[in-house]
């Protein structure tokens, strides 16, 4: 382990997920925020661009020079948009920089499901480079990985709650669902009509059901693990409220003899040892509210009495386990440290 400070880069650095690696690259004991890069406010005061900065974080917004970033950081969190991450990644990839990339451009082993969903891929030739950042599941190929992708939001909560079923065959691989519900954070920062506070203050509504992106992401993570491919019903709804996600996810067990309580020590088995992962006791439910703000995911499982079908619940924050945070974590995994490091505060309850 290095002793002396990582100097990060944080490109795209003034969106949602940007503020949140500025918040937690200042709260790590081994990061120093090397510089914060956004062209489109480039040049501008990071205190006027990102308000919870002012009086901490001095200086202005830097435009994207990947020669400068190479000189001046030792490692890069991208966090731009898809495509848009690809090209800067290369850019950073050419000058032998480590690279957290927080968008959809390197998560996927197979080109054609990239493509399917995200149109043509700006460099395929890097995507062998690339290691998937769920730490739980892929922590010792992280240890040498120069090439990070951070998995998205509901591919975070939902594979985490299904991966103990998955992977020890207490499920059946056909069959699973996925209702999901997130913050209007998950959309960015960016002026949309669909997240302005009077179209979402007052009501609940499903989005993009059976054709969203994250969809076929849950599905290879999945399929991994089951070794066999699975296919899952995926819809995301949206809440009004800033940050969360709860995933509640539907499965049928092999067995009739599988209960809650088994479901519970196989998440137990595979988590173990994690600073992020918690599974509750039989009976209680996940909620947002407490993990708001942290780098943890709340774990429950539950059956139906009649019917038999295994549910399996998982809260996070979207904006830190599933997107900063996680990418923190991976830095940790990646650089030897204590994988909670930077990582620890609590949830901000109430």
């Amino acid at each position: 382990m290095t002793s002396k400070p990582i100097r990060a880069t944080i490109v795209g650095g003034t969106g949602y997920t940007g503020a949140e690696l500025v918040r937690l690259v200042l709260a790590h004991p081994s990061l120093q925020l090397a510089s914060i890069v956004g062209n489109a406010s480039a040049g501008k005061s990071v205190a006027d661009v990102l308000p919870s900065a002012r009086g901490i974080v001095p200086g202005d917004v830097q435009p994207f020079e990947p020669d400068a970033i190479a000189e001046q950081a030792d490692v890069a969190f991208c966090a731009l948009p898809h495509a848009a991450s690809a090209k800067a990644v290369s850019a950073l990839r050419q000058r032998g920089q480590k690279v957290f990339d927080l968008s959809a451009d390197f998560r996927f082993e197979d080109l054609a499901v990239y493509e399917a969903w995200y149109g043509k891929h700006p460099v395929p030739e890097r995507l062998s480079e690339a290691v998937y950042g769920l730490v739980e599941l892929h922590r010792d190929e992280l240890r040498d990985a120069d090439l990070v992708a951070v998995p998205g939001c509901y591919p975070t909560a939902s594979t985490l709650a299904l991966a103990p079923l998955v992977k020890n065959g207490l499920v059946r691989p056909e069959g699973i669902s996925v209702d999901a519900k997130s913050g209007v954070s998950g959309a960015g920062r960016g002026v949309s009509s669909a997240t302005h506070f009077s179209e979402t203050a007052e009501g609940v509504r499903a989005y993009k059901a059976g054709a969203h992106r994250h969809g076929p992401e849950i599905e290879q993570e999945l399929s991994r693990l089951a070794g066999v491919p699975i296919r899952i019903a995926f819809v995301p709804h949206l809440l009004p409220m800033t940050r969360g996600i709860l995933a509640t996810c539907y499965a049928q067990p092999v067995d009739s003899s599988l209960t809650a309580a088994r479901c519970i020590e196989a998440a137990r088995e595979l988590y173990q040892g994690s600073p992020s992962v918690v599974v509750l006791d039989e009976g209680q439910h996940p909620d947002t509210l407490w993990v708001r703000g942290s780098n943890r995911v709340h774990l429950g499982y539950a059956q139906d009495r009649r019917g038999g079908t295994v549910v399996a619940m998982s809260a996070i924050d979207n904006l830190v386990k599933g997107a900063a945070g996680q990418a923190i974590q991976c830095l940790n995994v990646r650089f030897g440290f204590d994988e909670g490091a930077g990582l620890q505060a609590l949830a901000q309850w109430p």
